[in-house]
């Protein structure tokens, strides 16, 4: 799935809401600019997805019609399809990553980044003898993670860990030339 096709999804579920939001409402739940979401509006409504109804005070109202529908359902489909498939590459990965930590004979495992892959890992990490110690973050500090507070990268190089796993899905090995230059070991980081 495509990000042209999620923020069309996404779209798609902001128009069906009953609370009609506006272009702005929507911009801002999608982390996106207003004039991308009027482009997407308009090229929807030109595709037939939904049909726009003014309202007093300038506001407009959406609403999906059957094509829109349609297209909302073949796109969830294809979305947890998506989801789904990740899901198992990622339980793939971890799995035979976990299973070659353990046959190296390293037992404190720490992550760093916090998300969808640092989830899925720490569920993959329950089925290994290996003792997770922390979970480190730049954005989430404090925050509860599988019952274990998010850390920071100065409280996570304070802890003990033969190996520390980058758990974030975006921007890897930018992250990996963060976590050397702050003092960890090149052969102590792994990637998913």
């Amino acid at each position: 799935m495509n990000t042209q096709e999620m923020r069309t999804l996404k779209i798609l579920e902001a128009i069906d809401r009953p609370d009609s939001p506006s272009q702005r409402d929507i911009a801002q739940s999608l982390d996106v600019s207003l004039g991308l979401v009027n482009s997407f509006i308009r090229r929807l409504t030109k595709k037939g997805y939904f049909k726009i109804t003014h309202l007093p005070k300038n506001r407009m109202r959406y609403i999906l019609t059957p094509t829109g529908m349609a297209e909302k359902t073949r796109l969830t489909y294809a979305y947890l399809q998506h989801s789904y498939r990740f899901y198992r590459d990622v339980r793939q990965k971890t799995r035979q990553l976990f299973q070659s930590l353990d046959e190296r004979g390293y037992n404190k495992i720490a992550f760093f980044g916090v998300g969808d892959l640092s989830e899925i890992a720490y569920l993959s990490l329950q089925e290994f003898d290996l003792e997770f110690v922390a979970v480190g973050d730049f954005d989430t500090n404090g925050k509860p993670f599988f019952g274990h507070r998010v850390i920071d990268l100065g409280e996570l190089l304070k802890m003990a860990f033969d190996v520390v796993i980058i758990t974030q899905d975006h921007a890897a090995a930018d992250l990996a030339s963060q976590l050397i230059a702050s003092g960890i070991a090149e052969e102590k980081i792994k990637t998913l």
